[in-house]
């Protein structure tokens, strides 16, 4: 599967923007004025709500962003702007409509329990020049965007003219368009390359009652002819992902832990979109965004997903590919900041690992023993020509990088191309430092800046060199 973090593609998101606006504090009494709670309010907090969340989530992926729709003349509509300026999102297709509010929806917490919330917005559709106005910024970018995302949430933005304008756009233009649809007909999104409906809304969409494979096969079908779709899907929560094009495939999932499943449809999305975008193809998509979702559900409120979080919540499920554990010292370093922060002890070793032997493995399965996640540092070709001589090494370093990326006991492989790994251990600054039981009374290059040191012994008659030894003597059995 094509490295993902190797891409940034630009989709261009198009739905009912909204600020999601939170008022938390404690309640202690109750008003002597009605029988309501007092709540004393300590702080609030701002998101992005609606098709917000599908802009997050791709963000977090690393896509590049563009976003168009419609904002009322406002206080609001300028901190909608301003927040999507803030994660660098390109709002050039925002168009302000005069009379219009823009969405912001204030919940109050008390407690961490929300007791009330109130909505200022307008539902009704956006006007016939607000349509234009989407529709020609469409026509003045689709060549620069690899993918189109209509996010309707039923706010009047995705009018018929709006999403058939689009399509038609998009079509003309050989570039796809995923929707998440809204409201129980959807013939207005015909020619889309796919919706993301649910169970529950692709029953209600088709008047098929859901309830095995024959009758989900039926639902996916009728979607793809009604809506004239390359590629039909319907999500299925915890049983995972459904598509249909010339045939039915289920990808299934399992989600360890479901806390909140908010959000989870802009999570499917927008990895669908990520995904696409980046060259895979439907069957590998559907399970990439299968993954995002999963990690999402484990999390509290609308939240976001890493590729790093996919990758390894893949690995967990013995689905991840050996590149997908080959980092950058970029990467490494990101990632190695983002487990301190999560609690996590990291673990870090280094070596040639020319011809991999069981010594290696022993030595490898002991290091990750002392933590939750080992990062081995691997000496490029030439830096093992300069430590071992100009025969060395006998395996290439992309070759020996996968290897070790396909060890149960390995996380992650990065490479190094110094003669020592001084530079790589100083950024990552692991909990625990591994060498070699032959540095015992040694100086070891980096110990400075991991918080312990262990040395673990060899396996006696295990080595490279021997192995070289006994290949030119011809004693190897």
């Amino acid at each position: 599967m094509k490295k993902l973090n190797e891409t940034h593609p630009h989709i261009l998101v198009i739905g009912d923007l909204m600020i999601d606006h939170y008022l938390w504090g404690g309640c202690e009494r109750i008003s002597p004025e009605a029988p309501v709670q007092v709540v004393d309010i300590s702080r609030e907090t701002t998101v992005l709500g609606g098709a917000g969340n599908v802009i997050n989530n791709l963000i977090a992926l690393g896509a590049r962003v563009s976003v168009s729709g419609v904002i009322g003349d406002d206080e609001n509509g300028e901190e909608l702007r301003s927040m999507l300026s803030a994660i660098g999102v390109n709002s050039d297709g925002l168009m302000r409509q005069t009379g219009r509010k823009t969405s912001k929806k204030s919940r109050i917490i008390a407690s961490n329990q929300q007791i009330l919330r109130y909505d200022k917005e307008s539902k009704e559709s956006i006007d016939k020049v607000s349509e234009r106005a989407i529709i020609a910024h469409v026509i003045d970018v689709i060549d620069t965007c690899d993918i189109i995302i209509l996010s309707d949430y039923g706010k009047g933005v995705i009018t018929d003219a709006v999403a058939g304008g689009i399509i038609a756009t998009a079509k003309a233009a050989g570039k796809k368009v995923l929707v998440d649809p809204k409201g129980k007909d959807y013939r207005k999104y015909r020619g889309a390359y796919l919706l993301t409906p649910n169970k529950k809304e692709a029953s209600e969409a088709t008047g098929i009652v859901i309830k095995d494979d024959k009758s989900l096969q039926k639902a996916l079908i009728s979607l793809k002819e009604t809506c004239s779709l390359e590629c039909s899907m319907i999500t299925l929560s915890e049983d995972g992902i459904a598509i249909y094009d010339k045939s039915m495939r289920r990808f299934p999932t399992v989600a360890k832990e479901v806390y909140d499943v908010t959000g989870a449809g802009d999570t499917v999305i927008a990895s669908l979109s990520f995904a696409l975008s980046a060259g895979l193809s439907i069957d590998e998509a559907a399970p990439f965004a299968n993954h995002a979702a999963a990690v999402v559900v484990g999390k509290i409120g609308s939240a976001t997903v890493t590729l790093a979080e996919i990758e390894e919540y893949a690995s967990s499920l013995h689905q991840s590919t050996s590149d997908m554990h080959i980092k950058t010292q970029e990467e490494i370093f990101a990632i190695s900041e983002r487990l301190k922060r999560e609690g996590k002890k990291v673990v870090f070793t280094n070596g040639c690992f020319d011809i991999l032997h069981v010594g290696h493995v022993k030595y490898l399965q002991e290091a990750k023993s002392y933590g939750d996640v080992l990062i081995v540092g691997l000496n490029s070709d030439s830096s093992v020509r300069t430590l071992k001589g100009p025969t060395r090494p006998v395996n290439p370093e992309a070759d020996r990088a996968y290897i070790l990326a396909a060890l149960e006991s390995v996380d992650f492989v990065v490479m190094f191309s110094d003669e020592t790994p001084y530079e790589l251990i100083k950024n990552i600054a692991p909990d625990i430092l591994v060498k070699g039981g032959d540095y015992e009374g040694k100086s070891v290059v980096g110990a400075e800046f991991a918080k312990e040191l262990r040395l673990v012994q060899f396996v006696d008659g295990k080595s490279t060199t021997a192995t070289i030894a006994r290949i030119n003597e011809g004693t190897l059995c």
